[in-house]
């Protein structure tokens, strides 16, 4: 009989009745760390000082409200019968889709009202959105969520995975192993993060990091979320997700595509402040 170890704990510690989270450690480590990481390559490429601080200090908290939104609409059934649990985002219930797009709302709105060009910011912060990713789906390892399928062990073994992994991949409730899809995802945006700082040397149009950030981003999800056992979804099997992911791809090629055609002069991501 395989030996099943106990589960990581998704509390990390408590101080006094207020228990303190891995999922919370983790997203707002991986904020942190994409906001030191952006912030050394806005000041390189001009822009003030304070001005990614500035921004982002509109852009989380709206970003949360739009990730819980996002979700109850997709959940409405339930919380449309249950409407006092809406604001209980502590029991867990965000989307990262509902998230980026606040996101992209608030630095479109900010990047305006401060005279930036919004591509200009949008290109500069594109790896910085992806190391938020790749830390934050460790949250969701922490919790044992956003899993896939039944698998063997085996098969988590022939990954060639850790043990503390390969344990934390078998869900109790379902007495059996599954998908490490927080995993995939989370390669998946490593290996985007190579490509986006390669194409920073490149010094392609303004914008395209962006929109290639969009394109490879949705590509991993539209696949990764087709494993997912906890999936949104819009009408019957047409899975939120994927729909989301498959406007982005168009969106990001074709805004490539009329920039590469239309816009000129070119501006380029290395040009001069």
């Amino acid at each position: 009989m395989e030996q099943i170890l106990l589960a990581i704990d998704p509390v990390a510690f408590s101080i006094g009745s207020i228990e303190v989270r891995w999922y919370g450690i983790l997203i707002a480590s991986g904020i942190v760390l994409a906001y030191f990481v952006g912030q050394r390559e806005a000041v390189k490429r001009g822009l003030p000082d304070d001005f990614l601080a500035d921004m982002l200090i509109w852009a989380i908290p709206i970003s949360i409200i739009c990730a819980r939104l996002y979700y109850v609409g997709m959940k409405w059934e339930y919380y449309g019968a249950n409407p006092e649990k809406i604001i209980q985002i502590w029991n867990g219930g965000i989307a990262i889709h509902g998230a980026l797009i606040g996101a992209v709302i608030t630095a479109f709105i900010f990047c305006r009202s401060r005279g930036i060009s919004f591509l200009k910011v949008a290109d500069i912060v594109a790896p910085s959105l992806l190391i938020g990713q790749i830390i934050g789906r460790w949250g969701n390892f922490m919790n044992q969520e956003a899993f896939g399928g039944p698998v063997s062990r085996a098969f988590l073994e022939n990954l060639m995975l850790p043990n503390w992994i390969i344990e934390q991949m078998y869900i109790q409730d379902l007495g059996t192993y599954v998908h490490p899809t927080f995993l995939y995802e989370s390669l998946w945006n490593v290996l985007g993060l190579i490509i986006l700082l390669v194409l920073r040397k490149v010094n392609l149009h303004r914008g395209e990091i962006f929109f290639s950030y969009m394109i490879w981003y949705s590509i991993g999800r539209f696949y990764i979320e087709g494993m997912r056992t906890d999936s949104l979804y819009l009408v019957g099997e047409l899975r939120s997700a994927q729909v989301v992911s498959i406007l982005a791809i168009v969106i990001g090629i074709v805004a490539i595509i009329y920039r590469r055609m239309k816009v000129r002069p070119a501006v380029r991501y290395l040009d001069p402040k």
